[in-house]
């Protein structure tokens, strides 16, 4: 029988013609590799231009076995060119041409009255996740939005004389930022001693509002069209997280001390300092931010079932907000043991040990965990020692001095998404727009990214550079103009005082019950 040229050459076992084969086979490759690459580049042209000729490429042998193998799905997380060009959105679909090009960034909004409890967790989000379910998608994308509001109105120029504080009054918070068609309004803004939340660099400020305090977050109430369509009255309470998470990672104490009654709870001490630190001298902490807290949820709880309304309370925070949360539900729940309390966090890192969690569960507190794969922070306390002693065996798992997760986990992977580079970036893949990113893309474990997501993809890259380049948007674009200075009427550049509204003052986080009649 008559064999191929490839197995007769290898039968009678010439080295000098397999070698001079295999060049030729190599050389072939390395043309349809080239030839393939000039294709993508013409390709890239005529996308990113509008010929008013269309150019047809005369088929070849090589060509065609190259489209061949691209027909194929690929692989690896690494996307071709080819592949990119059939995303949805490309460069020139952020270029403003005034017209209309885009859809909506939010999806359209559900009643959901009939099943809010179940949406927050009444039965543990069970077959609400994978898939994941579009009402809770979208809730947890409008909390997440909340916390974002933290960051984007937080003042963290060290040379601002309001550095540490809210940029705008609580009455104009949403709308700067334009969450007000979200449909709620905030009562009241929290602060934090500052002196166990910030990296050195920030402290190094030239403020005169506060030396000692800085702005934490905010509780905002639903208005009553939101709460008719949500089917109960929403407190909600958001948490920012650090200014710089690698600062305080690294530093991250792993003592544990206990909290409450029970001497067995207890959660990181870091933590608990900046929930519970208080001075007597200061002008924005002669509370803490746990009680400033509790007695605006305790006033808005007493206001609203006093005129016969349901009330939910919902916690929200990003980071170190999303461990200042739990801690926050844990006082709360102990102290409204008939409201309905839960917990949406993104990129926590863990809080307590074993007794904790328990305490948790045992108070009816329902905790939704988002988390990025690529991040570590949610890794972190005890990223090595925790994770051995808990699958040892069952008894060093419930050491006091083990840290555990709390809740249901909800991950997401930055390589499911194709607008995302596949670099390692730490600090981007713990950043916040990131993981709404994600989750509006989510849709199950085995299935791609959601091609119907309508999210602003441009947001990823406020304060991070995730976005792959051939996007073309640049990376921490969210800036003041100028980097906060003015133009004025005798031609100099200054800095802008302060609308005496938006000027920051003890009195501003005091309200009064008839705010909240809407």
């Amino acid at each position: 029988m008559e064999l191929p040229p490839v197995r007769n050459v290898r039968r009678q076992g010439t080295k000098g013609r397999t070698k001079r084969l295999w060049r030729m086979k190599i050389n072939m490759n390395w043309i349809a590799i080239k030839e393939a690459m000039m294709k993508k580049q013409l390709l890239l042209q005529l996308t990113c231009a509008a010929p008013s000729t269309t150019m047809q490429l005369s088929p070849s042998p090589l060509r065609v076995r190259q489209e061949v193998a691209m027909e194929k799905k690929p692989c690896g997380p690494t996307k071709s060119l080819g592949y990119l060009l059939q995303l949805p959105h490309r460069a020139s679909d952020f270029v403003d041409n005034n017209r209309d090009l885009m859809t909506p960034t939010i999806s359209p909004k559900e009643k959901i009255s009939t099943l809010w409890r179940e949406i927050h967790g009444f039965h543990n989000w069970e077959g609400l996740l994978d898939p994941l379910h579009p009402w809770l998608r979208r809730e947890i994308v409008k909390y997440g939005e909340f916390v974002e509001a933290t960051y984007d109105a937080f003042d963290f120029d060290p040379l601002s004389e309001y550095c540490g504080s809210c940029r705008y009054n609580r009455h104009k918070l949403f709308q700067e930022l334009s969450l007000a068609g979200h449909g709620y309004k905030v009562t009241t803004y929290f602060y934090a001693m500052s002196h166990v939340d910030v990296p050195h660099w920030f402290e190094r400020s030239h403020s005169i509002w506060s030396k000692d305090s800085n702005w934490m977050g905010f509780v905002a109430v639903s208005g009553d069209r939101e709460t008719e369509r949500i089917g109960r009255r929403d407190i909600m309470v958001a948490w920012r997280g650090t200014v710089a998470p690698t600062e305080w990672f690294t530093d991250l104490k792993t003592k544990l001390e206990h909290i409450g009654d029970d001497e067995n709870v207890k959660v990181e001490r870091g933590f608990l300092t900046i929930y519970k630190s208080k001075g007597e001298q200061t002008r924005y902490n002669k509370l803490s931010a746990s009680e400033q807290v509790m007695q605006e949820l305790e006033r808005l709880v007493k206001f609203f079932r006093g005129r016969g309304e349901e009330v939910s309370l919902i916690i929200s925070g990003h980071s170190l907000g999303g461990a200042l949360a739990l801690l926050n539900a844990y006082e709360a729940a102990t102290s409204f043991p008939d409201v309905f309390v839960s917990v949406i966090s993104y990129g926590a890192p863990r809080v307590g040990n074993m007794a904790f969690r328990e305490k948790l569960d045992e108070l009816g507190v329902k905790t939704l965990r988002v988390v990025v794969k690529q991040d570590i922070v949610p890794k972190l306390p005890g990223i090595l020692l925790s994770r051995i002693l808990r699958k040892l065996n069952p008894i060093t798992a419930k050491l006091n001095w083990v840290y555990w997760h709390v809740g249901t986990e909800l991950k997401l992977d930055t390589l499911v998404s194709p607008y995302l580079k596949r670099d390692s970036d730490l600090s981007g893949s713990h950043n916040l727009e990131t993981y709404l990113h994600l989750i509006d893309g989510f849709f199950s474990k085995k299935t791609k990214f959601r091609w119907t997501a309508r999210r602003d993809i441009t947001l990823v890259n406020k304060a991070s550079n995730m976005l792959i380049d051939e996007l073309r948007i640049p990376e921490s674009w969210y800036q003041l103009p100028h980097k906060g200075l003015i133009l004025n009427g005798c031609g100099r550049w200054v800095k802008p005082s302060r609308e005496p509204e938006d000027i920051p003052s003890p009195l501003g986080i005091k309200t009064s019950d008839h705010d909240h009649c809407f």
